[in-house]
């Protein structure tokens, strides 16, 4: 047959000595060491603790070049579940029987910079939603009704008339959604499980070049940080023209300069601090300015009010509650 080839195959176990003759002893000694660390780093496939979210899959695929990418979406599929019930307080909303619900998951400014606009993603829990339908905002405490909603995919955007469980939505949000929102139908009121506010642990002081842009860092920092890729710190008793930005990774650091001069024309000079660890006061009575602390230890609050203390090492926070025996510290903020 034209364009085919026969091969000769050998069959080795791996380790075998003459795996050097094959593909050479240096090329040997490193994939027996990638096995290694395969076999040390990885654990048994099991669905239930994937859909459990105990265990993460891993895939090896590249979009670039299409290798691997239809198998992947062949077996995500098949490892997805459908829509389940979700925890509010001591309630469980059931998808299928319950009015709809859902939850704000992402919020995104600029998503048009043209327009300036602002949009917040929600994940449908439950019941089944319509273009137009009244519902209630739990957290904002009032009925809204949500006209043009949309799905995107990539850069196109199409109108949704309905969507059900499990479906992702975005609407237009004019600065009244956060991320942990609940939405329900009128007269429930119930709330679904938050998202843990993680603490950051890279910092830098951040202020605006040109003190005449005030409103527009103001703006651009508080809108970056309501999408949750950043937070925000402030000294008690100082304004915004000057805060601490705190991120996972230094990256952000990057991605924050970029926006806020791409998408709120404005430059900002950013100094990196010290600190390497952040804590939530849990006792929020405490009398903060009584507490003896090392001189390299911060006092800040984090935009919704709540106080914090800022570390340069775990030392620092041992010191901390030994000097403080009232003190209650703790490594996740509030619910976003």
């Amino acid at each position: 047959m034209s364009g085919a080839y026969t091969v000769e195959k050998q069959v080795v176990r791996m380790g075998d000595p003459s795996v050097d003759d094959l593909i050479g002893a240096e090329a040997h000694a490193l994939l027996m060491e990638e096995i290694e660390l395969l076999d040390g780093a990885s654990h048994e496939f099991d669905l239930d603790l994937v859909r459990a979210g105990e265990l993460s899959p891993v895939f090896f695929a590249s979009a670039l070049t299409n290798f691997g990418v239809e198998p992947f979406l062949k077996e995500f599929l098949r490892m997805t579940t459908p829509p389940l019930a979700r925890r509010a307080g001591d309630v469980h909303i059931d998808p299928v029987q319950t009015g709809f619900s859902a939850f704000v998951f992402k919020i995104q400014a600029n998503m048009n910079k043209a327009h300036r606009d602002r949009a917040a993603f929600f994940r449908i829990c439950s019941g089944k939603f319509e273009k137009g339908m009244e519902v209630y905002h739990v957290q904002g405490g009032k009925k809204i009704k949500l006209s043009q909603p949309q799905q995107l995919m990539a850069q196109d955007r199409s109108i949704v008339d309905e969507a059900y469980a499990g479906d992702i939505i975005s609407v237009f949000d004019p600065g009244i959604f956060s991320i942990g929102d609940t939405i329900c139908m009128p007269g429930e009121d119930f709330r679904f499980e938050g998202i843990p506010t993680f603490a950051p642990e890279h910092f830098c002081r951040v202020r605006q070049v040109d003190t005449l842009k005030r409103k527009q860092f103001i703006k651009g920092i508080s809108q970056i940080a309501q999408e949750g890729a950043i937070q925000i710190f402030q000294e008690p008793g100082r304004g915004m023209e000057e805060v601490i930005v705190g991120a996972v990774g230094v990256l952000q650091f990057e991605v924050l300069e970029y926006r806020l001069k791409n998408e709120y024309n404005v430059e900002i000079h950013m100094e990196p601090l010290s600190y390497q660890l952040i804590r939530w006061v849990e006792n929020e009575e405490i009398d903060l300015s009584a507490l003896t602390l090392t001189s390299d230890t911060r006092i800040v609050e984090d935009l919704k009010g709540a106080s914090l203390l800022l570390f340069t090492n775990e030392w620092n926070i041992t010191w901390a509650l030994s000097h403080n025996k009232e003190l209650r510290l703790s490594e996740f903020g509030g619910e976003l």
